[in-house]
């Protein structure tokens, strides 16, 4: 037990040893506090964000929020058709072979490039940005889901046969737990790929007035360096927060094997 304990302690060591060089830097003006904050200064900003806001009445929790909604929806929208388009394609040789090409020809366009179209398609709002963060989501998880159905050893799968295991008690009892961890992975990159994306479809305008990537966009156009780096640590924590909820997912579904 005493590792872990250990590990837990040091974990945050060498983010505390960055802040405070970045703290002594600007307190030793090596670098400009106007265009570099210390993190006191971004500590306050924050306390500042949340009791006034930014634009007055729109509080940082608040933006938070609304970014959360629109990274769950796109979630939501990319599982719902990656996760089975994935284990179909995974389990079927022919309708991977069919399917790639048209992977490889969409994957490598990025998100960004979308967001155009989407405006087009959707307008500014809730359904452009969804479609974009589905969008970076979706093709890391079809990738990974993919991977892991294929790279399930063919020993089990023979083994549950011979013991009488029907297609639908091969797939659930077998090839899903067997195949979890690859789409575990997948959904922790497709979901920074999605916070990359939101950010980027927020910057371009949404019509609640909320969103982290809108508060930076403001922050930008008043001038203000330290709420924008309130609004990146934002984003950072909230991103930091849910990996580590898929990760305590992850070693749930490990311990109960």
């Amino acid at each position: 037990m005493e590792k872990p304990r250990k590990s837990f302690k040091f974990r945050f060591v060498p983010l505390l040893i960055i802040l405070l060089i970045w703290e002594l830097a600007a307190d030793l003006f090596l670098v400009s506090p106007a265009i570099f904050p210390p993190p006191s200064t971004v500590g306050k900003t924050v306390i500042e964000l949340l009791v006034r806001g930014l634009p007055p009445g729109h509080g940082l929790h608040l933006h938070a929020l609304f970014s959360l909604f629109r990274v769950f929806l796109g979630f939501a929208i990319a599982l719902s058709l990656a996760l089975p388009l994935g284990f179909i394609a995974g389990w079927s040789p022919k309708i991977n072979r069919a399917l790639n090409p048209i992977v490889n020809l969409i994957r490598p366009i990025p998100p960004l490039a979308w967001i155009p179209i989407a405006i087009v398609w959707f307008g500014i709002g809730l359904k452009s940005s969804s479609f974009l963060i589905a969008l970076g989501i979706f093709f890391p998880v079809l990738l990974n889901t993919i991977s892991g159905v294929r790279g399930v050893n063919p020993v089990f799968l023979d083994a549950a046969r011979t013991l009488g295991a029907g297609e639908f008690h091969l797939i659930t009892r077998v090839l899903i737990p067997a195949a979890l961890p690859m789409v575990l992975t997948g959904i922790r990159i497709g979901l920074g790929v999605g916070w990359m994306t939101l950010v980027a479809a927020e910057l371009t305008g949404v019509r609640s007035g909320y969103g982290l990537g809108f508060m930076i966009m403001t922050a930008r156009d008043l001038g203000r360096v330290d709420a924008i780096l309130a609004g990146m640590a934002a984003i950072g924590l909230v991103g930091y927060l849910m990996d580590r909820g898929i990760l305590l997912i992850e070693s749930n579904i490990h311990r109960e094997k």
